[in-house]
């Protein structure tokens, strides 16, 4: 008798081939027969009818602070993922010294948008060192299995102290041997990797850029050279690519030092919207002679959700916005945003919102829509705030703010940030379709105030494989063997994503007819009452972590199987 047997459902394997109708038999939370399992279990899943996945492997998370009170790693273990990576971005809550613990907050708050006072409350820093915090998340019971990655912001100022945060300070030699040193003891430890930053974009919660920013090429391939020693090893960057020549440089001399995986991040971008084929091509040159480095890409655009409850709006940066509303709770925020006088001094402010950012998506009706349920993130140029209100005869402002207003304040636009340029998603396709590319960006954890993309398994799956009518699809098949094979093999886990005998049995059981993505809401389920969007799916029948049911049609069974991952695995392990 098998431990757990799921009956007759279509496979998708895992490894491209195409979809089957079999049986899976499960024990000791390893796979044991994939076919027609003639012995019964002591539990079954009849998935007739239903497809059988592997379960998700999400490698760009920063749940580096919510794995500390958060068991179930929401919202991502909603959407079928069951081994999440975090670390991202240079960024994480160790090693830091006792009196740095503020210091990281902020620029985990800065950087990903956590709120900082949930970060304080929840994390407990019960440590000093990364092994000493990689004990502390394995202490704790989880859903889903995690993977830790070092992070440059938070070992630069460890070893260097306030020199690493000063854009004129270069490291020594010393410290440079130091920060090898510790990424070796934090890989030795468990750790599945090392990452940075070089975008201008990062700042801490006061508006200062990243210890990593500047840091010379001789750090990064110094650090860098403490993967050497070790069978596989991942390392993630992020980076503006202001000069390619400079960036490939530093890229191909980590991957030289290391002799290992290097992913950098990509997106469309609308001030340079076809140097994202630029960097795709240096990657293809660079692979081809024998540099590992892989592009991680999104699943849909970039896209903020603006709304009164979100971290920005149109109207945001207005004096009187600001001055008498911002603080205010909702509903009496909604009651004084609907008196005629308030309407005409914001809508009058806002056309001073020029200047910045926050400046350019106030003016922007073009790129605001209106969310939808089901949320459209591909939707057409006429259904913009600009476009309906030319329809309507008004002027997008006026529509921009009545949009706000609707379900009691709760409404919330899309605009999409990257991956939107040509006013579709043909080039996400072509990235999806393009070698040296996989899967990522999701930042499940983060952005807690304006941007909700732990659903990219989710939509890669509705969108892509069922649902696009603006071009063509992607194969169901393609898309899984990504988001679960091959994400997996890129952080070293060779022990999932393909359902195969002596796998990991992580396996997701899903109704694709009735998949579908709610619109992502505002709850206040952080620490200290903090709040974050979230977004919910219907169709996962059931979701399995090594071999024990998690989630059945979305509830949570509270199984904890979940591991914290110490190092890369083999499929024998």
């Amino acid at each position: 008798m098998h431990d757990l047997v799921i009956r007759g459902g279509q496979v998708i394997d895992g490894t491209g081939t195409s979809a089957r109708q079999a049986d899976i038999a499960i024990d000791n939370g390893i796979i044991t027969q994939v076919g027609d399992v003639s012995a019964s279990g002591r539990e079954e899943i009849d998935a007739a009818g239903a497809l059988v996945a592997p379960g998700f492997v999400d490698i760009h998370t920063h749940y580096d602070g919510q794995v500390i009170w958060d068991s179930d790693l929401s919202p991502s273990s909603w959407h079928g993922v069951t081994t999440i990576v975090m670390g991202n971005c240079g960024v994480g809550f160790a090693p830091v010294r006792p009196d740095r613990h503020d210091f990281l907050i902020s620029v985990m708050e800065g950087v990903e948008d956590i709120p900082g006072a949930a970060l304080s409350e929840g994390v407990t820093f019960d440590w000093e060192t990364f092994p000493e915090y990689l004990d502390a998340v394995e202490a704790i019971p989880h859903s889903i299995d995690i993977g830790a990655q070092m992070p440059h912001s938070a070992l630069r100022v460890y070893v260097m102290g306030d020199r690493g945060r000063d854009h004129d300070e270069a490291a020594t030699e010393e410290e440079i041997a130091e920060m090898r040193r510790l990424t070796r003891e934090a890989l030795e430890a468990g750790a599945l990797g090392f990452t940075t930053s070089r975008t201008i974009n990062h700042r801490d919660r006061d508006g200062n850029q990243i210890p990593t920013l500047t840091s010379a090429p001789s750090e990064l391939w110094g650090i860098s050279q403490a993967l050497t020693d070790h069978e596989a090893g991942h390392m993630e960057i992020v980076s503006d690519f202001r000069d390619l020549d400079v960036e490939f440089e530093i890229f191909e001399g980590m991957t030289e030092a290391a002799g290992s995986r290097l992913s950098v991040l990509l997106t469309q971008d609308d001030r340079a919207p076809e140097k994202w084929r630029e960097v795709l091509d240096r990657i293809k040159t660079a692979r081809a002679d024998g540099q590992d480095i892989t592009a991680q890409i999104a699943a849909r655009p970039v896209t903020l959700l603006l709304g009164l409850q979100s971290s920005m709006h149109p109207f945001i940066t207005c004096p009187t916005y600001r001055r008498e509303l911002a603080d205010l709770e909702l509903d009496e925020r909604v009651e004084r945003m609907r008196d005629p006088e308030m309407r005409t001094i914001l809508v009058t402010e806002h056309a001073d919102r020029t200047r910045g950012m926050s400046g350019m998506i106030a003016q922007s009706f073009h790129k605001m829509f209106p969310l939808g349920d089901p949320p459209d993130y591909e939707p057409q140029p006429e259904t913009s705030i600009l476009g309906r209100a030319q329809k309507a005869g008004v002027e997008p402002v006026e529509l921009a703010y009545d949009t706000l207003l609707s379900r009691n304040g709760r409404e919330l636009m899309l605009f999409p940030l990257a991956n939107f340029s040509d006013g579709n998603h043909d080039a996400l396709r072509e990235m999806n379709l393009a070698e040296g590319t996989l899967p990522g960006l999701s930042d499940g954890g983060a952005h807690c105030g304006v941007i909700c993309d732990a659903s990219f398994p989710t939509y890669m799956l509705t969108h892509w494989a069922r649902d696009r009518d603006r071009g063509e699809r992607l194969p169901l098949e393609y898309l899984v063997q990504r988001q679960c094979r091959d994400t997996a093999r890129q952080v070293g886990l060779e022990d999932r994503g393909t359902l195969e005998t002596g796998m990991v049995a992580d396996v997701n059981v899903i109704d694709f007819d009735r998949l579908k993505l709610h619109p992502p809401e505002m709850v206040h389920d952080l620490p200290a009452g903090g709040r974050r969007l979230v977004q919910r799916a219907d169709g996962y029948i059931a979701t399995i972590k090594s071999g024990e049911v998690i989630f059945r049609e979305g509830v949570p069974t509270g199984l904890r199987p979940g591991q914290l991952l110490r190092g890369p695995r083999s499929a024998a392990q």
